[in-house]
């Protein structure tokens, strides 16, 4: 038996969509008409079991899928990917079968749109499985399976950056609960055969999602309706029952924060509005969600002939056990390690997502720092390798390395692409894995090569046009950074690209020294090269250009952390102190990670952990509410800032105990 990629029949003779291009040179993209966008696909199938035995279930989905087996809730997944290596699930689903039938009930859904979530817009539709029971596969995907759209979702608006759609649940509709066994499916259709399919499987090399129940600390009446607080903000979804009149129509707002009012701000400040609409049937409904998303708040409104039940919050996130330890006698780091961690847990789902709102997308600066945060507290390194592969994947758009992995949205961010090597050889020092590192070399080594038509006659880079030079965000936290990075980039050399170029060349050289193979034989002169053109003898310090007419605190941070002169104590001593004057304020969060291993790595920790704990910093964040760490050191910082962000828990890296910072 051969499982077959099936669809629903509208996709079954779309042909793909090619959505990969440079972000500077993108080509013309034909964009998926309304009626292929917000599908949600339901396929049903029974099997006849004679005994249970050992069953393990091979399953995927494009773009994804809930699982239920007899009535119960298995799992979701897969993990966003490429379809030249699409991500499968395999499943121990022995406790879920019985002796004679089941059912086995897959609700799937592709979106349709260009975003960062995954690589949808690209009409590709399908379901595979193969389920072995003992050592017989007993059934595979294939036109047996029966098909339908289920007519309970239609979209009432979109969410941030086509990130998701706004959806509308009708309980009314006659797929509300498909799942169960003795559901009547006997109008539905049979799926088809997706003849275009052009998937290359790989299994999913990390664990499925956990979920768990948070209930509110506090419901309040409103005039309307209810307002919950879950007490902190979490990613998952709203668990709701209720009883109304068929027809009755519930608002759904959920929101991080609350309106001077006391409502929920569900126009909320990262630009995602979430109001949803929940229509009742008449009976005792349940409220059925699909997407997850980020928030701490919600907020009921219904008619005086609705009667709301219960109220909860389903949270979802990658299996989570702390590990790490963290000596300090510093009862503020103690708090800010605490925030730190529950923004970890709560912001790794099947990728390291930037925020669980606005994008939901795996950046690779974000990975640089959420990925590290993670594997020293779980202690386990799974996450952090697939989101390495994940982005080692992009080199067929570029084999300069894409800044977002696993999404239909194209963007480049040069200095991301620099440390990709640096975090391999990170993930080697964490847990000695060498046939890692020996997978991932190849990509390093493209990436190299790539890198390498930007070097000068005297080492450095030059005009890397083809992607952001980014050096901190937002924008307005670069310290006066005299250097014009409007896109595409201006020729000529820069002090922060350029230190990551001699990170970067240092990392290749010990990727290659630990796998046996001969250095590049270029970092020292690339150093020699930035001292040469950055330092100022006048000042003391590094400076933003040649010109050496301004010395932005990133300038400084960089050489410190890449040893770039470093053998001088005092030069030093000098660069540490600059940056405790500057304080961490100067800088945006992302930045904040690099100053603090800096300077714990050269031996101030003590000045690490005063800047750590300063008023403006993470203890700002913890004022103003926070139970997740900002994309920004306070809301106000930035337009649009994420109250949900993982990149901003650089102390869980620098404060670790006996852990290799970079």
């Amino acid at each position: 038996m051969t499982p077959q990629f099936i669809c629903h029949p509208d996709f079954a003779q779309l042909v793909p969509l090619d959505m990969f291009h440079k972000e500077n040179d993108p080509r013309e993209i034909q964009k998926n008409p309304p009626e292929l966008q917000n599908r949600h696909i339901l396929f049903r199938k029974k099997l006849t079991v004679d005994k249970v035995q050992t069953a393990i279930l091979r399953i995927s989905a494009d773009d994804r899928y809930r699982l239920y087996i007899n009535g119960r809730f298995v799992t979701e997944g897969p993990s966003p990917s490429y379809p030249c290596h699409y991500y499968y699930n395999e499943l121990n689903i022995t406790n879920y079968l019985r002796v004679g039938e089941n059912t086995f009930a897959i609700h799937t859904y592709y979106q349709g749109t260009v975003n960062r979530v995954w690589v949808s817009g690209d009409q590709r539709q399908m379901l595979w499985l193969s389920l072995d029971v003992g050592n017989e596969t007993v059934m595979v995907s294939d036109e047996s399976f029966l098909c339908r759209d289920h007519s309970g979702y239609t979209e009432c608006g979109t969410i941030a950056k086509n990130t998701a759609f706004a959806q509308r649940y009708d309980s009314r509709a006659a797929e509300d609960r498909f799942y169960l066994p003795d559901f009547d499916d006997s109008g539905w259709e049979h799926a088809s055969v997706f003849s275009n399919a052009d998937y290359t499987l790989e299994r999913q090399p990390t664990r499925q999602l956990v979920y768990e129940s948070v209930e509110p600390i506090h419901i309040e009446k409103t005039q309307r309706g209810i307002r919950a607080d879950f007490g902190r903000e979490t990613a998952g979804y709203l668990y709701l029952t209720a009883h109304g009149r068929s027809g009755d129509t519930v608002i759904l707002r959920y929101g991080e924060e609350l309106n001077a009012d006391g409502s929920v701000r569900y126009d909320m400040r990262s630009g995602c509005r979430y109001e949803e609409q929940w229509v009742l049937s008449g009976g005792d409904d349940t409220l059925g969600q699909f997407d997850y998303r980020g928030f701490r708040y919600a907020e009921l409104i219904y008619p005086d002939t609705v009667t709301s039940g219960h109220i909860s919050m389903i949270a979802r996130h990658y299996p989570y056990s702390e590990r790490a330890v963290y000596s300090t006698d510093s009862e503020e780091l103690r708090k800010i390690i605490r925030l730190c961690a529950d923004t970890v847990k709560y912001g790794t789902q099947e990728v390291f997502i930037d925020c669980p709102t606005r994008e939901k997308g795996q950046y690779l600066g974000d990975v640089a720092i959420a990925a590290r945060a993670q594997a020293i507290l779980t202690a386990n390194t799974d996450m952090i390798k697939k989101s390495i592969l994940d982005f080692c994947h992009t080199s067929f758009i570029c084999k300069g390395i894409m800044a977002v992995s696993t999404a239909s949205k194209m963007q480049e961010i040069a200095d991301y692409s620099l440390q990709l090597p640096a975090l391999a050889v990170w993930v080697y020092s964490m847990d000695g894995d060498l046939d890692f590192l020996s997978k991932v070399q190849p990509y390093m080594t493209g990436l190299y090569r790539y890198m390498l038509k930007y070097e000068t006659a005297e080492g450095l880079i030059d005009g890397v046009l083809d992607k952001w030079n980014l050096v901190d965000w937002p924008e307005n936290l670069r310290d006066g950074y005299n250097f014009d990075l409007t896109r595409p980039i201006k020729k000529g050399v820069h002090n922060v690209l350029n230190a990551f170029w001699c990170g970067f060349l240092q990392a290749m050289d010990e990727l290659y020294v630990i796998l046996g193979m001969p250095p590049t034989g270029r970092t020292e002169k690339a150093k020699k090269a930035f001292i040469k053109t950055f330092y100022s003898e006048r000042s003391g310090l590094f400076c933003d250009t040649p010109e050496l007419t301004h010395s932005a605190v990133h300038s400084n941070i960089l050489p410190l952390l890449f040893d770039i002169g470093t053998e001088d104590r005092e030069l030093c001593d000098r660069l540490a102190d600059f940056i405790k004057q500057k304080r961490l304020g100067s800088m945006g969060v992302y930045m904040a990670y690099f100053a603090l291993a800096a300077l714990v790595k050269q031996g101030y920790k003590k000045i690490a952990t005063e800047l750590a704990t300063d008023v403006d910093c993470w203890l700002r964040m913890l004022s103003e509410g926070a139970t997740t760490t900002f994309e920004a050191w306070g809301k106000e910082q930035k337009k649009n800032c994420s109250l949900f962000h993982p990149w901003a828990t650089a102390p869980l890296i620098v404060f670790a105990d006996g852990i290799r910072i970079y």
